[in-house]
């Protein structure tokens, strides 16, 4: 053999990390599935919980499962695939040190690892077949403006599709500007004389009984030719409260900057005549900031609860403080992950709210006159329900919806009466319980769907038996309606009627969002408001969807419950309240 034979080539011998395209394939089935996933469960409308929590899982598992996938990609040498997920994971935690507070690990889980993960691939596949040092360098470029986005924006809110409301960090916020118009306003002239309840006022969350139904008052109907018209409008604090009606003045909750605030308004104009404000704030990535309760009117007084846990009860003809508790104080329950959301209930000289606190602290009754505590029940731990009053085998009993299922307690002690115990820890149960005839209600939530229950007393001992358990509405925070025998609701986000005798849906459409309905029980019609803050008319007949009109009557997410009182339709969210004429006409027939 001659010394100059050129060497032989072994072509068995696998080509050099750095001579070969990169392998990205995987990457790109795992970012498309986790997409497929995000966008497929509000295709399938699926329920808010099982929505969230599927983005949540199916977020985590992505990333786990690209970080495992790349650590092992072979067509990468070891130094390079340990670099960039070293870029990965300093620049999440320089981007959750440095992100909005709205945004947080949940919104960095929710939101950034996905779009950084999503970029990077798209990235190698345009590099797969660039050198090393290119790749590292596009990476570093790549992944440092997603993070950078994550920390020059906040997030105003989710909505109930768990769509994100997303905002430069910079910029101000409806609250901050209301902030700024309330600096240089200034309350109207208080009239010093007690308020007097009038029939048609609105006493209470959702109404007498927190039913939800107008009775004895009519309103306009041919909104074509005749739609609503406004009276006035006003910025208002973020919160998910509603409204009370009395003797002309308006009352509801608000947060200011730092403040938290029960707010009285002249139910004429919109104008303040007074505040009565708590140094606290409660914010949430997902609801935003505010209060969640709505107050309650009794004995010529307001008794409302913030989202940190603090129960006033305040004279409702200036505002000035009676007496105040801390359930957190009180109880040692822990702040809820959306905040206390119980509309305190007034039975006889007893307010009640929820705290939550383990084990025998969930419901709590305070002196209606004194704040003294009376008596506490044992709850589940997670409810974002209110108590609620109902009769029986003739007697008065308090009902009260949790993770535990539903339980009823005698209002002057909290002694357990009966309970249906249906557990699901974690869950959040949100929807008042609807009783239709004595012994007999409804309760609804996203895990159970609907239920019929039936309480009876046989001796001395009380008989809970359900009736049935049906999916034909899954309501998750948005209350239903009955009218004759007949519920109308919102299974997530689509309108439906569902017959109470048999949980049959006789009809599902109408898509509204994550809205609220009232029912215009004199007039057998339903005022729907939307998610998206239209107001919707519908007639409430078993048959079929009818739709008899809408208009626009605030902008932006509404969760809060609307009210009719005297002719006049009441619709806020979290960041203006608007007033508008429904009279109905002198002559009735113009108005059907």
């Amino acid at each position: 053999m001659h010394s100059d034979t050129p060497a032989r080539v072994d072509s068995s011998s696998p080509p050099s990390p750095e001579s070969r395209a990169v392998r990205v394939w995987p990457g790109v089935v795992l970012v498309a599935l986790f997409w497929c996933v995000f966008f497929g469960v509000r295709i399938l409308d699926a329920p808010i919980s099982t929505g969230f929590m599927s983005i949540m899982a199916a977020s985590a598992l992505m990333t786990l499962l690209y970080v495992g996938w790349w650590l092992f990609n072979g067509t990468v040498r070891l130094a390079d695939r340990l670099f960039d997920v070293g870029v990965l994971i300093v620049g999440a935690l320089v981007a959750g040190w440095f992100c909005h507070p709205s945004l947080g690990p949940i919104g960095l889980v929710f939101l950034g690892l996905p779009l950084a993960l999503s970029a990077w691939t798209i990235w190698l596949l345009v590099a797969r077949r660039w050198s090393a040092s290119t790749r590292r360098a596009g990476t570093i470029v790549v992944l440092a403006l997603v993070w950078l986005s994550q920390i020059v924006v906040r997030i105003d809110g989710v909505d109930g599709s768990n769509q994100a409301s997303v905002s430069l960090r910079w910029r101000p916020t409806a609250e901050d500007l209301y902030v700024a118009e309330q600096a240089k306003s200034a309350p109207s002239q208080v009239n010093s004389a007690p308020l007097q309840p009038r029939e048609g006022d609105w006493l209470d969350f959702r109404g007498p009984l927190r039913r939800g139904e107008l009775h004895g008052q009519r309103i306009a109907t041919d909104w074509s030719s005749s739609p609503p018209h406004e009276l006035w409008r006003r910025n208002v604090g973020p919160a998910w409260s509603s409204v009370l009606v009395i003797d002309g003045r308006l009352f509801t909750q608000e947060q200011r900057g730092e403040l938290e605030a029960v707010t009285c308004l002249d139910a004429e104009t919109g104008q303040e005549i007074w505040a009565h404000t708590d140094a606290v704030r409660f914010s949430d990535g997902q609801a935003g900031a505010g209060p969640r309760a709505t107050p309650t009117f009794a004995h010529g007084r307001i008794y409302s609860l913030g989202a940190t846990g603090v129960l006033n009860c305040l004279d409702a003809v200036d505002g000035k403080p009676i007496w105040s508790r801390d359930l957190v104080a009180d109880t040692g329950a822990p702040l809820p992950m959306w905040g206390f959301s119980s509309s305190p209930l007034v039975v006889e000289n007893s307010v009640v709210v929820y705290g939550g606190a383990q084990p025998d602290k969930g419901l709590v009754a305070y002196n209606a006159n004194t704040g003294e505590p009376i008596w506490t029940a044992a709850t589940g731990p997670i409810s974002y329900s209110s108590a609620q009053i109902a009769t029986c085998g003739g007697e008065s009993q308090l009902l009260f919806l949790s993770d535990a299922g539903l339980i009823a307690v005698a209002p002057q002690s909290g002694q357990l009466l009966w309970q249906y115990s249906v557990p699901a820890a974690g869950i959040w149960r949100v929807v008042q319980p609807r009783q239709l005839d004595d012994g007999t209600i409804l309760i609804g939530c996203e895990d159970l769907g609907l239920v019929r229950l039936e309480a009876a007393k046989q001796q001395d001992q009380w008989q809970v038996t359900p009736r049935y358990k049906v999916r034909a509405i899954r309501p998750a925070y948005n209350d239903f309606v009955v009218c004759e025998d007949l519920l109308y609701g919102f299974d997530d986000s689509i309108f439906c009627c569902v017959e109470t005798a048999t949980g049959k849906r006789r009809w599902k459409a109408g898509r509204y969002g994550h809205g609220q309905v009232l029912l215009l029980a004199d007039q057998k019609l339903l005022l729907v408001v939307t998610e998206t803050g239209e107001v919707v008319l519908i007639s409430a007949v078993p048959e079929k969807h009818v739709e008899l009109g809408r208009f626009q009557a605030v902008a932006g997410k509404t969760w809060n419950h609307p009210v009719v009182a005297h002719g006049r339709l009441y619709v806020r969210n979290d960041h203006e309240l608007a007033c508008f004429d429904v009279q109905e006409p002198t002559n009735p027939a113009a108005g059907l």
